[in-house]
């Protein structure tokens, strides 16, 4: 019961990251809103398209663990990838953003990708 459950948690994360990336390469500045750190609108989009490029990677990547190779590997992807959205937490935090993103959004994950690495390791 616990593997379906784990690995099931992975791919629905790593599925939302790269959707994530898509998004920011496809439509910057909303996906940057909803990031919770809004840009002008004459800002230079290249950065966020940088982001999008990063989480594309990280969720492609982690559906390859998955795939391929065993749970601990994917599980340290995982312990290690949460690093993200937690410096995710911090940057909204700098940059004006409100705690509600900061930790609702962003820590949330990072708590989840915490959730699935431990979930990862059980099996």
């Amino acid at each position: 019961m616990l593997t379906p459950l784990a690995y099931g948690l992975a791919v629905v994360l790593a599925l939302f990251v790269a959707f994530i990336g898509a998004r920011f390469l496809v439509s910057p500045r909303p996906a940057a809103a909803g990031y919770g750190v809004p840009t002008e609108q004459d800002g230079d989009a290249a950065y966020l398209e940088v982001k999008g490029v990063r989480d594309l990677t990280f969720g492609i990547l982690g559906l390859a663990l998955i795939a391929f190779a065993d749970a601990h590997a994917a599980g340290w992807y995982m312990l290690v990838v949460a690093l993200a959205p937690l410096g995710d937490t911090l940057i909204v935090l700098r940059h004006g953003g409100t705690k509600a993103v900061a930790f609702g959004i962003h820590f949330a994950t990072a708590a989840a990708v915490l959730v699935s690495a431990a979930l990862l390791f059980a099996v």
